[in-house]
C-alpha cells in the first residue's frame, strides 16, 4: 500500500488547532503526531502554512442522474465537491424517476461506484405508496429516507398526515425532511398573482414561500417526530422563527431532533435579490437579514447541528427566465468551504465551529462509519487549504456541469489546493487523479 506523509500542516480537529503530520497508509489514517518525519513515505507533501481539515461531508446534495443529466450528474458534480474540499456526499432522491424503490437506489450505487470521485450515500424517497417498499430498506448502508412535505409535486409531495404518521411512526432510522406547508404557498402565490399577473417580481419568492409556510410545516413536522420518537432531520432552516424549535442543551449524540443551516441561507440575504436576481431563487427562500444572522446565531450555539449546500443546479437558459418558469436551486458545492472560511475572515465564526458543523457534525448525526475526523484508523478524507491565496470565482474556474454560480466575481480568500479521499489525492492544484472512485459510506447502526 502507498504511503502519503503531509508534513508541518496546521491540523483543524475536534475543537483544536495545532502544528503537526498526518500519515497515510492505503485508505486510511496510520498516524497523527508533532514529527513523523522520520517515517518512510512514498509521498511526501510539505504543508508549512497550510490548514489540514477533515474532508466536508455534505448531507443534502441534488446530482440530477438519472434523467436530468443536461443539468449535471454523478461525475461531473462529484469533480465539482472534491475540487471544494467535499469528500462525501449525501444525494436526494428527485431525480427522473424519482428514488422509490430499492432497485432503484441500488442504480444510482451502482452508478457512482463508477464515476463518483467522492464518497457517496443516496436517501431513498418517501412517496404516498410506498411505505413496505421503504422498510426494506438497509439502515447500515444508506443515509436516510427523504420526505418532501412540501415544495415538490406529484407523488414526491407527502402531506397526508395520515400517510406521514405511517413513516414517522414505523421507519427505523433518520428520516430528513423539506419543510414548507403548501397550502400557504398556494394561496400567497394566488394574492400576488393577482397583483402582478405572471410578471411577478423575484423580491416576492421569500413573501410567497414565507415565514409562515416554513414555520407551519417544520413545527408540524417536530410535533410528529416527538409523538413517535422518530430520528427526525429538518433540512435547510431558512428563518428566524424556525431555529426556538430546536435543542442545544444536549450533545448531538443525545439529540432526536437535528437540524442543518444552507451556506445560502447563511451568506445571502432578501437585499440581493436585486442583484441576482433568480440565481438565488431557492426553496426554501433566502429571507431577511434578520433571519440570515438568527441562522448564524443558532449555528453558533449549537440549536442548529450541520451546514450544508442543498447543492441543486440548473442550466444558465432554465435560470434566466421569468419568476414563475425559472426553477429553484443552484450549484453550491465547489464554494461551500471556501465560502465559510470567508465568513471566518470576516471574523463571525471560528475555524474549528467551521470544521465541527461541515465534517464532524454531520458523521456523528449520520453515525457514518469512519469517517468526518483526523484519527488513527479513520479513512484519510482530507482537505488542505491555503487561508490566504485570494481568487475569484469565475465561469473559466467554475467544475459543476451547469456553468454559472452565484458566488461569480466573489473573490475568495482561501483556496483549496488538495482534496484527499479514502486516501487517495482525488484532486491537487487544479487538476483530478480518476483513477480511483470514492467509497459507499456505511452506518454504524443496528
Amino acid at each position: 500500500m502507498k504511503t502519503k506523509l503531509i508534513t508541518n500542516a496546521n491540523i483543524v480537529n475536534e475543537g483544536k488547532v495545532f502544528e503537526g503530520d498526518v500519515l497515510i497508509k492505503g485508505q486510511y489514517i496510520e498516524a497523527v503526531g508533532k514529527d513523523l518525519s522520520s517515517r518512510s513515505a512514498d509521498v511526501i507533501i510539505d504543508a508549512a502554512g497550510k490548514y489540514l481539515l477533515p474532508g466536508v461531508i455534505d448531507d443534502q446534495v441534488h446530482f440530477r442522474e438519472p434523467g436530468l443529466t443536461h443539468k449535471g450528474n454523478i461525475h461531473s458534480e462529484s469533480r465539482a465537491a472534491v475540487a471544494g474540499g467535499v469528500t462525501s456526499f449525501m444525494e436526494m432522491p428527485n431525480t427522473n424517476p424519482p428514488t422509490f424503490t430499492q432497485a432503484l437506489l441500488e442504480q444510482k450505487y451502482n452508478i457512482a461506484s463508477q464515476n463518483a470521485l467522492a464518497n457517496y450515500s443516496f436517501f431513498i424517497g418517501a412517496a404516498n405508496d410506498n411505505l413496505e417498499e421503504v422498510m426494506k430498506t438497509d439502515i447500515t448502508r444508506v443515509c436516510g429516507l427523504k420526505i418532501f412535505m412540501g415544495s415538490s409535486t406529484g407523488n414526491l409531495l407527502v402531506d397526508d398526515p395520515k400517510v406521514l404518521e405511517h413513516f414517522f411512526s414505523r421507519f427505523p432510522s433518520l428520516i430528513a425532511a423539506h419543510c414548507e406547508d403548501e397550502g400557504t404557498i398556494r394561496k400567497n402565490t394566488a394574492l400576488y398573482k393577482e397583483k402582478y399577473g405572471e410578471d411577478v417580481p423575484i423580491a416576492c419568492h421569500p413573501l410567497i414561500r414565507s415565514e409562515e409556510a416554513c414555520y407551519l410545516s417544520s413545527s408540524f413536522a417536530v410535533k410528529l417526530a416527538k409523538k413517535h420518537g422518530t430520528r427526525f432531520h429538518i433540512l435547510h432552516i431558512s428563518t428566524a422563527k424556525e431555529t426556538s424549535l430546536f435543542d442545544n442543551t444536549i450533545p448531538l449524540e443525545q439529540k432526536k431532533i437535528t437540524a442543518e443551516a444552507c451556506v445560502h441561507h447563511l451568506w445571502f440575504n432578501d437585499a440581493d435579490y436585486a442583484r441576482l436576481g433568480t440565481r438565488i431563487k431557492w426553496n426554501p427562500a433566502v429571507k431577511t437579514a434578520q433571519d440570515q444572522q438568527a441562522i448564524l446565531d443558532a449555528v453558533l450555539d449549537d440549536r442548529i447541528d450541520v451546514i450544508a449546500t442543498d447543492h441543486a443546479p440548473h442550466t444558465w437558459d432554465e435560470k434566466s427566465n421569468t419568476y414563475f418558469k425559472a426553477p429553484s436551486g443552484g450549484p453550491l458545492v465547489q464554494h461551500s468551504l471556501v465560502a465559510m472560511l470567508e465568513l471566518y475572515h470576516q471574523g463571525k465564526i471560528k475555524l474549528e465551529k467551521v470544521v465541527q458543523k461541515m465534517s464532524h457534525h454531520p458523521a456523528i448525526l449520520f453515525q457514518i462509519e469512519k469517517r468526518g475526523f483526523i484519527r488513527e484508523g479513520y479513512f484519510a478524507d482530507l482537505v488542505l487549504v491555503d487561508l490566504d491565496t485570494p481568487w475569484k470565482v469565475g465561469r473559466e474556474n467554475i467544475v459543476a456541469h451547469c456553468g454559472w454560480s452565484p458566488f461569480e466575481g466573489v473573490t475568495f480568500r482561501s483556496q483549496v489546493e488538495r482534496t484527499f479521499v479514502s486516501g487517495h489525492l482525488a484532486y491537487s492544484l487544479g487538476a483530478f487523479d480518476e483513477s480511483k472512485m470514492g467509497e459507499r459510506l456505511r452506518f454504524d447502526r443496528k
